[in-house]
This record gives structure tokens, sequence and C-alpha cells, in this order.
């Protein structure tokens, strides 16, 4: 959802922070308020084209911030972690700089970024229709993809891919074998003499950690005894070692203990210590009796260390990771067992060619259940909104070959009026036909559709009336699943938003400004009102205004 917009030196619009809800919002005003502007803002955020002209004149630069809610966008925040874009408690800020001579900067989340990435991260949050720049349903991928969604059909079509991508990995095994049948059966010759050699070295990761420490003994074996010897004579060896000296004062203490109890203490202290001198003479007694001065066993030692050695320098791995190009090695010729017989790799291919197609019939017959329904429901829509006669078709191409996205390529066909021939979405002339098609689609497929918040900013080019009523309700409707924006002349349409603001413009130091009011209840009656009457604004208006708000008088 879209959180704020920050505007600055931007065509006539010098300063303006803008702050968003949810829910259906209007845009209204009068004619050059300069309404369209602040969409035009924020599509350059989001990575339209833009020109020196965009800076408003006497600025150096035009700057345009758009901060929104990502969290709900699972898509997005995955494209941002892999682009490493990501930002705090899941905001995306985007950031668009133009200067006076046309130059443009971009940032997402305060990173430098290319328009490509503003357009990418775009297209996850928001859809301007009316504008053919930043219309997702206008791109055959989202259209498929909407289908899918609408149909149920989105762990199908993932099941497709994978399964294409395994057919193809199949594919690409048998072609490289067939090119690199020589090449392979060598590598395969290397492999089984390296496996020989390896399994006959019989080394493993536990043996390695024993050799290193029993190494480690016998090399200094004979320091090890003298130290232990000699710690057993210093600690009890005579009159004048350690544990004699500590049994001395002891015995001296407890001889004065009747004459101070405060000796009591330190005799406490002091019989601890005599007991773990004892442990320590009997343990160092032992240690010193189980060494052995062995040549022979060292030697042998050696000699097993070096031939690993040996072997880890051959194969270039460091001596722990032998173990692991046993492995390495095993899997590879078992790869090349299958490579090497043709008429395996081709049933393998057969066989995951076989489980794709069963996938992407299955799928086909899903989409063609969605599309027939997708397209009545969208036809019936569009009745209702000064489109009488037109056809909406949801249309499934045969594809050349079978694909990642199945059997077929889904492309949304159009007949705005009864007679015409039908043609692509993406071929609709008219902004306001194209919008009201969108709304139509937008309304039919809310519980499903991903882009958070939508903008409509020529719905009402050539309606008026009934149909004016029925499209507010729609984008009210609408409004409960996502965040709507809509620029307005029609009342019927602004009287149905949650929210109203009203886009003004004025004059200062001979320049001209737009600035944007959120209107209160009374406001909006007044601007609902001089949407009614034009000039001249009377109190039969007023009541009709607040009689389409709801508001009693």
């Amino acid at each position: 959802m879209l959180r704020s917009l920050s505007i600055r030196d931007f065509v006539i619009v010098d300063r303006m922070n803008l702050e968003f809800s949810s829910g259906f919002t209007v845009l209204t005003g009068e004619t050059g308020a300069g309404k369209s502007i602040l969409v035009d803002a924020l599509a350059l955020a989001l990575g339209a084209r833009g020109d020196a002209a965009v800076v408003r004149q006497g600025s150096e630069r035009a700057e345009i911030s758009a901060e929104f809610d990502a969290r709900a966008t699972g898509g997005l925040v995955r494209w941002l972690e892999a682009n490493e874009l990501s930002g705090d408690n899941g905001t995306l800020l985007l950031r668009r700089v133009i200067d006076g001579s046309g130059r443009s900067r971009a940032f997402v989340n305060g990173r430098s970024a290319t328009l490509a990435q503003l357009r990418e991260a775009g297209a996850f949050l928001v859809d301007i229709h009316g504008q053919h720049e930043h219309q997702s349903l206008l791109r055959s991928g989202s259209q498929r993809e909407l289908l899918d969604a609408c149909g149920g059909l989105v762990g199908q079509a993932a099941r497709v891919a994978e399964t294409y991508r395994e057919w193809q990995r199949r594919r690409e095994q048998r072609v490289s074998f067939e090119r690199n049948a020589a090449a392979f059966a060598a590598e395969r010759e290397q492999l089984e003499w390296q496996l020989r050699d390896l399994e006959a070295l019989g080394f493993t990761q536990e043996e390695w950690q024993s050799l290193a420490a029993e190494h480690a003994r016998l090399a200094h074996a004979a320091s090890l005894i003298e130290a232990a010897q000699y710690g057993v004579e210093t600690l009890s060896g005579d009159e004048v070692s350690a544990m004699s000296r500590v049994n001395g004062v002891i015995a001296r203490l407890n001889n004065l203990l009747e004459f101070d109890a405060g000796l009591k203490d330190i005799m406490d202290s002091l019989e601890p210590a005599r007991i773990q001198l004892q442990e320590a003479v009997h343990a160092l007694r032992h240690y010193g009796e189980r060494l052995d001065v062995d040549p022979q066993r060292l030697r042998e030692v050696e000699h097993r260390l070096d031939a690993i050695h040996s072997a880890a320098r051959k194969y270039r791995v460091s001596p722990e990771q032998l173990p692991l190009k046993l492995h390495e090695t095993r899997v590879r010729l078992d790869e090349l067992g299958t490579l090497g017989d043709p008429q395996a790799l081709r049933e393998l291919e057969d066989k995951a060619r076989t489980a794709c197609m069963a996938e992407a019939k299955q799928l086909s017959s899903g989409r063609a259940k969605a599309a027939k329904r997708l397209s009545r429901q969208v036809t019936e829509a569009m009745q209702e909104l000064a489109m009488e006669g037109g056809v909406f078709e949801v249309a499934l191409h045969d594809a050349a070959e079978p694909g990642s996205h199945g059997l077929e390529q889904v492309e949304f066909m159009v007949s705005p009026h009864k007679g015409l021939v039908a043609q692509p979405l993406a071929k609709i002339a008219s902004g306001g036909e194209l919008s009201r098609l969108s709304l139509a689609i937008q309304t039919v497929t809310s519980q499903v559709a991903r882009v958070p918040t939508l903008i409509f900013d020529e719905v009402d080019a050539g309606i008026g009336g009934r149909v004016a009523e029925i499209v507010g309700k729609m984008l009210r409707q609408l409004g409960r699943q996502h965040q709507v924006m809509c620029i307005t002349h029609l009342p019927q349409v602004a009287a149905s938003a949650d929210q109203q603001w009203q886009v003004t413009k004025s004059t200062a130091n001979g320049r001209v400004l737009s600035a944007v009011t959120i209107l209160d209840r009374e406001q909006r009656v007044e601007e609902i009102a001089r949407m009614l009457g034009g000039v001249k604004i009377t109190e039969t208006t007023r009541k009709h205004a607040a009689e389409m708000l709801g508001i009693k008088t």
C-alpha cells in the first residue's frame, strides 16, 4: 500500500507531502488544477520516462519520493532480498531525481538503482489505469497469472514449470552426450582409476583425527615421560616436595587449633588442596606408566600420514576433504554410467516429457474453464459501464511448442462495443474505455489480484448519470480489497469515495502552483456541489450534494 508521496519542484508543484489511507480516495478539482500531475509524479517514482520538462521553472531539479508498506507483498520482499535492496520493517522507499539537464537518478531504499529496477519494484505495488506504462493488465505474463489465480491454478502452473525444467535438463544431458561422447568416455576412465586409488587408500575422517593425535603423542613421548616424572618428584618425591610441605603446614596448624579457633577456616581450605595434590600425583604417575617411546610405531604413523598427504596433493584437496572427494567421484561415476547409455538417456528424456505434458494438459483444461468464466463475468460488468454490446474474451492460443508456462499463450481480447472486431486489450486506444475495462476486470478478480494499489485516471471519460453512479459503487467495492485512488470530474463517483482530496491551482510571484487539501464533511459538500452546479452554487445544489454523501440536512 502507498503510504506517502513527497513531491519537490515538479511541473507546477512547489512542495507537497501527501499521506495516504486505505480504501477508496478521489482527487477532484477544476480542470488544469494539476490532478493528473500527482499521478505523473508517482509514475516517475515507479520508473516512467522523464526529462527536463518536468522540472519546475526556476528550479535545479525535481524530486519525487514514494513510500510503500511492502510487508503483505511476498513477491516484492523476495525481489528486494534477491537484489540486496531490502529496507527496514517492511518499508519500501522509491526515489527519483531529475535535474535541469534531464539527467535522472533512481534510488530504492536509499541505494542507487536503475530505472528498470524501479519499474520491477513498482510492478508489485501499483497499477495506473489510463496510462499504458504502468498497467500490468497489458502484459501477457500478468494476464496469464491473473487467469491462473482466478482458476485456482497457481499450484498447477508451478508444477508445469517444474516438470518442464526437468524435461529440459534431461534433454540437455542427452544432447550433451551425443556431442561429447568421447569426452565422457575419457572422463569416466579417469574417474574409475581415481576411485580405485582412493578406495585403496581407505582413508576416513575419523582415522585422520586419530592419526594426528597419535603422531603428536609418539613424536613427543620422551618429553611427555620426562615431564610426568618431574611432576611426580616435585610434588611428592622427597621432604622438600610440595606434598611434604603442605602436610607439614597442616600438621603444625592442627597442633595450634586449640589455641585459636580462627585457624579452622584456613585448615578447611588446605585440606582440599592436599587431596587435589594427591590425586594429581596419582594421575601423573599413571600417565607416565602408560607412555612408551616406540620408534617403530612412530615410523608407521608417519608413513601413513605421508601417504595421506601425498593423495591430498594429487587431488588438490586438504587431507580432511579426501573422503568427500571419494564420495563425489562415486556420484559422478554414477551419473556418467547413465550418460554413457544413449538409450537410457532417451528413455529418461521421454519420461520427463510425458510427465510435463500430463501436467500441462491438466493446466490447459483448468485454464479453458477459467477463461470461459472470467470472459462471461467481465463481459457482464462491461454492460454496466457504458460499453453496451461489448465483449471480453480470454483467448487461449496454442503455443508453437510446450514451454514452462504450459501449452498455450493467454491473451485478453476486447470488443468495446457491439459490432467492433475484438482486439488485444493492449490495443484499446481510448484511455477512458481502457480504464473502465480495467475497472471491470479488477472488480471481478479483486479477490485474487496481487497489486495492492490501483489508480484510475480516466475512468469517467465519456460517461455520466447512472453509469457514473455504477462506476463509483464499483470503485468503492474495489476499495474494500485494495487501496484505490481515482481522478474524477463526476460528482457521482466522488460521492462514493471514503476520502476526498481537492486539487487547487494558485498564482504566486508570477508562477502557477498546485496544492492539495484533504476535505472534511462540510468541505466535501461544497466541492461536490461545485461539481454538480458549476460556477454558481445554490442551496438546492448543496442539499443535493449532501444527499449524495448520505448527510442529513
